[in-house]
């Protein structure tokens, strides 16, 4: 939506831009109402106002019957000193930030130095890779599963056949555990140098909606994902990147010299070769279990984090929908409803809603064989029956895993084997009634709610397959959201176990630099490593961490 003035026929103004930000408007505006605001608002005539463009749109749904849509504009003027001179104090109309990426180095054109490597194609290491191959430095990025198509295939094995491929699953393979989620492309992260905005616009790039530039909540959908990682795959082959899929990394060979300084100088695959390496991304994703092992034994600094346990939860869309939008349920500006809800419990823990996927499904996330984890994922256009939600219930190193920094993997092991075989030991999920949770019951049947995990649910009782403190405040909780969000503890939703994958149990730790605490020339990144969470972090994080080893390279 735009509103100007051709630029051949500007006389000789200084042309400049300003940003507005808070103006509303109602849900059902007409296109001229924004152009109209936006002079109203900065006290211009119509020939002031050269042209404007949508920065940011979002919806305040407080106030049901009466929805208002939130818009951050970009405004072109003939003359921006004297506006500004009038809100020199009002933190809503400030010049436009600067949201251009500039690199920090770039190498010789001819550049044949050292070659980067960075393991993993999740979010981090895509864009890791990207990065560094935009600055010339030609990474090789291997990964342990296949490309996207191909584990696609095999992760429809497990949905579909109940057959897991350990190697090529939703947790493992180009494009990371983000490509089978609801594809959500915002997080809380504040960052002075827009690096979120270069994320965003590499994805319009390979083929992401050009909405997701404005949309307050963006998210692109897995299938979206696929086509969208293969294109960013090949911009990385064409600018000298290397890939090599199916490649597992079974080592990490570490020199030490005298004076006891540890540093990376190659790795050892499951093929058998080595490979020489300087400079190594470890952006390996929250579930590569074994490599976290093979870290600790080679001496690599790890510590224990928090992080949440819980089941999914299923509501109908419509139910979510009208909680939240009332009259106005169904209005395709709003989409489908989404919530973010959390309760600290009597017994000192805090249950909360994690990665809401509206209109979407729950699915098989496990990785390892006869274990079952859950979770969530949607499509762009957000059309399936059922709204789902991880509730969680956070947990922490000192109260329940302490003294091993792989401890928390024990804990996740431990309550996914309980539910693989609370579920009948098929890879089917344990499935309970909300009614029947609170009431402390075995669920027998389903009700209204039909869940959408595959290969399919087994009805039970899932206090069997969590821990008593979580099966607790899940309960306490669930009254409390009944009460923000009217249905929402209706007795027909469904809960199905076991949610154990929220972030990484462990964090290997870092420093400034973005290295390993003891071990120079290998950087921990994203969400494996205990420093994203989500899509959209961990592909800043990537980009982070390849300036990082750029700085290192070229120093």
């Amino acid at each position: 939506m735009s509103d100007s003035v051709p630029e051949r026929a500007l006389p000789r103004y200084s042309v400049a831009m300003l940003r507005i930000t808070e103006l509303k408007l109602p849900l059902h505006h007409a296109d001229e109402e924004l152009t109209a605001a936006i002079r109203n608002r900065l006290r211009i005539t119509p020939r002031d106002l050269v042209r404007f463009s949508i920065a940011r749109r979002a919806h305040d749904a407080r106030i049901k019957s009466d929805i208002q849509l939130v818009y951050s504009v970009d405004v072109t003027l003939r003359n921006e000193a004297p506006v500004l001179a009038r809100f020199k104090k009002d933190r809503h109309v400030q010049p436009t930030p600067n949201t251009a990426y500039k690199f920090v180095a770039q190498a010789p054109a001819d550049y044949s130095g050292p070659r980067p490597v960075v393991i993993g194609t999740g979010p981090c290491g895509l864009f890791a890779g990207l990065i560094l191959a935009q600055m010339g430095y030609k990474p090789i990025i291997v990964d342990r599963g296949k490309v996207v198509r191909e584990r696609t295939k095999d992760t429809w094995g497990l949905w579909r056949r109940s057959v897991l491929n350990p190697e090529s699953n939703v947790q493992f393979g180009e494009g990371g555990a983000g490509t089978f989620s609801d594809g959500k492309l915002y997080s809380r992260i504040k960052d002075p140098r827009h690096l979120d905005r270069k994320v965003l616009i590499e994805f319009v790039k390979a083929g992401a909606p050009p909405e997701i530039l404005t949309e307050a909540h963006p998210h692109i959908g897995t299938f979206r994902l696929v086509t969208m990682v293969e294109s960013m795959r090949a911009t990385i082959e064409a600018l000298g990147g290397e890939y090599r899929f199916e490649t597992r990394v079974d080592g990490i060979d570490v020199a030490t010299a005298a004076d006891g300084m540890r540093k990376v100088r190659g790795l050892h695959l499951h093929t058998g070769d080595y490979l020489e390496a300087e400079q190594v991304v470890l952006a390996v994703g929250h579930s590569a279990r074994d490599t976290f092992a093979m870290l600790h034994d080679k001496g690599v600094y790890l510590e224990a984090k928090p992080f949440s346990i819980g089941v999914r939860i299923e509501h109908p869309q419509s139910w979510i929908d009208d909680a939240r939008f009332g009259p106005n349920a169904g209005n395709p500006i709003l989409g489908a409803a989404d919530y973010a809800l959390s309760h600290h419990a009597k017994n000192g823990r805090t249950a909360y809603s994690f990665c809401m996927c509206p209109g979407g499904t729950v699915v098989a996330a496990t990785s390892e064989e006869g274990r079952v984890a859950t979770n969530g994922m949607s499509q762009y256009s957000r059309n399936e029956r059922n709204a789902n939600s991880g509730l969680v219930v956070g947990i922490d190193p000192a109260r329940d895993y302490p003294g091993d920094p792989l401890a928390g993997i024990a804990l996740q092991r431990h309550w996914e084997s309980r539910a693989f075989v609370a579920g009948g030991s098929t890879y089917a999920a344990p499935a309970q009634l909300l009614g029947d949770f609170l009431a402390g019951r075995a669920s027998t049947k389903l009700a209204s709610v039909v869940p959408s995990y595959k290969p399919g649910v087994h009805m039970t009782d899932l206090a069997e397959c969590l821990p008593e403190f979580a099966v607790t405040a899940m309960r306490e909780a669930l009254v409390q959201f009944g009460r923000e969000i009217p249905g929402y503890d209706h007795p027909d939703a469904v809960l199905t176990g076991v949610e154990t994958r929220t972030s990484s149990p462990l964090r290997i730790t870092r420093g400034d630099d973005f290295q390993s605490l003891n071990t120079a020339g290998l950087f921990p990144a994203g969400e494996g490593a205990g420093y994203a969470g989500g899509i959209l972090s961990a592909a800043v994080d990537g980009i982070k961490v390849a300036e990082a080893v750029a700085r290192a390279m070229s120093a």
